[in-house]
């Protein structure tokens, strides 16, 4: 009993999850996107959209439900060794819902005002702490570039120092150290292709 508690309020918890307990977890389903799959052309094909969207980040959510089920059928047995075991699918799966999620917000069509440079308050702290706009998209760029296999690159707040940072996390992890203000997905498909996208303020 005291193991449920722990996993489900602790574990779970940092997640996203908000369970109090572990039993009756609720299966988690793709969100809709707030545009059309064609609505980001140019920038971003409708092929790779319904990829993304509903190939890939479904994938993550399929996974992500079976640990959960795993999860709660290993802790019912008392199965120490198997609730172990199901973090990191848990952790993986459950970060590329949650980094997906956020990532599709970030993204706005041009008719509605995406593409443009940011303005206002953003905007001028973008020249203060990057010396233009321009600056970070290539800093952006570089760190997305750097990063092997997939994983993301995040515009935060640093939560310390209270400046513009632009950081990097492997395959599905969140960001943590700062507050979120933008992030961008970095992923090679089949043909190694890099794929980066600033749409949005």
């Amino acid at each position: 009993m005291a193991l449920r508690s722990v996993i489900s309020r602790k574990t779970l918890g940092s997640l996203g999850l908000g369970f109090s307990h572990a039993r009756g977890l609720q299966t988690f389903t793709l969100p809709d996107l707030p545009y059309d799959y064609s609505a980001l052309e140019p920038a971003i094909s409708v092929e790779i959209m319904r990829l993304h969207h509903q190939k890939h980040h479904q994938t993550y959510i399929t996974n992500y439900n079976k640990a959960l089920e795993q999860l709660e059928e290993a802790m019912a047995k008392g199965d120490s060794s198997a609730v172990v075991k199901l973090q990191a699918a848990i952790k993986f799966n459950g970060g590329g819902h949650i980094n997906h999620s956020i990532f599709w917000k970030n993204l706005i069509p041009t008719s509605e005002g995406g593409g443009e440079p940011p303005h206002g308050a953003l905007g001028w702290a973008i020249d203060t702490h990057f010396g233009s706009f321009e600056a970070l998209v290539k800093k952006v760029n570089a760190e997305g570039a750097a990063l092997q296999g997939s994983g993301w690159v995040w515009l935060g707040v640093d939560k310390e120092s209270q400046k513009l940072v632009v950081e990097t996390t492997a395959n599905q992890v969140k960001l943590h150290s700062s507050e979120i203000i933008l992030v961008f997905c970095v992923f090679r498909c089949i043909s190694c292709f890099l794929v980066m996208i600033w749409y949005t303020d």
